[in-house]
């Protein structure tokens, strides 16, 4: 190999790693400034200057700083937490299944886990947080198996047509379930914000649950992301570099169950922004997932602090479900 050949891989190499830093930068950048912006505008008009003061000296007694620090605060960072576990996940399913569509909202693990709450809140209506989080896990764990055990019944194999189609019905499956459980229990008004989304209740406590949940689905999935690299390659390579895919992609589903379940117990079922922003990602910084997972992450959320705003700002003091604000961008994006 020639000098010049070895010059101009060297450059190309450091031109890809200038623009993986750029993208991180301007995310975090950009969630910065809608993280700021969700917390200055609402409903109720607050100056910027007040806003900075609420952050740097809460006074208990100041009803502004009550909305900035007790209502506004946990709303967005509760927004930042579920955009990240949505991305996360939709970017570990694409990556062991190998499957562009995958996505925890649309097969049908994310009404699994509402499901479970709906359960929970019909048989158990005083339950504590900490059970509320455990039946969305259980929820979304059966919505995997059966989208699983339905899909590779066929000779054919689980194919990314027949993997979309079976989550669709598991979907639909337990959407009726719920709604029935809802009807019988008249829990109607309490699943309703469940099924449109949202992160309007969102608390400290909430985030004190959920949060220890949060870190260790992203600790491990950062761990687990150079396994999943080579798995998207194909199981015959996987194999030949020593990996093995079956205890791979276990570990991989019980991560998404962790992330889905969580984002689904704080805003309830959300679709789309798990297909989306790996798949931007992807274009943006290449196929290796130690980057694509914690890239994916800040996308993730500011796709969601974003649409949370909209959602809050189209007409005041009303609120529109920011479910519908990702699914008018998710639902083009699904179809191309």
């Amino acid at each position: 190999m020639s000098a010049n050949q070895n010059k101009s891989r060297v450059q190309i190499k450091k031109g890809t790693s200038v623009k993986k830093i750029i993208v991180i930068f301007a995310g975090l950048l950009l969630l910065l400034l809608m993280t700021g912006l969700s917390l200055w505008l609402g409903a109720a008009k607050i100056d910027f200057g007040t806003m900075i003061k609420a952050l740097v000296n809460f006074d208990p007694k100041n009803q502004t700083d009550q909305i900035i620090l007790n209502i506004r605060l946990p709303r967005v960072l509760g927004a930042v937490l579920v955009g990240a576990c949505l991305a996360v996940s939709g970017s570990i399913m694409q990556g062991v299944t190998r499957n562009p569509l995958a996505d925890s909202g649309l097969l049908g693990i994310n009404s699994g886990a509402a499901f479970g709450l709906a359960v929970c809140f019909a048989f158990f209506p005083k339950a504590s947080y900490n059970f509320i989080l455990l039946a969305s896990f259980l929820g979304a764990g059966i919505a995997v198996y059966l989208v699983y055990r339905i899909g590779s019944t066929n000779l054919g194999g689980l194919t990314p047509s027949r993997l979309i189609l079976t989550g669709a019905a598991v979907s639909a499956l337990f959407v009726a379930l719920s709604e029935g459980i809802a009807l019988y229990f008249n829990l109607s008004q309490t699943l309703a914000f469940w099924h449109i989304g949202g992160v309007s209740a969102a608390t400290w406590s909430n985030l004190k649950t959920i949060s220890p949940w949060f870190f260790c689905g992203m600790i491990v999935s950062f761990f687990l992301a150079k396994s999943i690299t080579v798995l998207s390659l194909g199981d015959e390579t996987a194999i030949g570099l020593g990996k093995k895919p079956k205890i791979i992609r276990l570990i991989s589903i019980l991560l998404v169950l962790i992330l889905a379940g969580t984002a689904v117990s704080v805003v309830g079922s959300i679709s789309f922004v798990g297909l989306m922003i790996p798949h931007i990602v992807r274009y943006l910084i290449g196929h290796d997932y130690r980057m694509i997972i914690p890239v994916s992450a800040i996308y993730g959320s500011i796709l969601v602090v974003g649409a949370d705003l909209i959602a809050r700002m189209i007409n005041p003091p009303f609120e529109t479900p920011f479910g519908a604000v990702i699914a008018l961008l998710g639902i083009p994006f699904f179809l191309f």
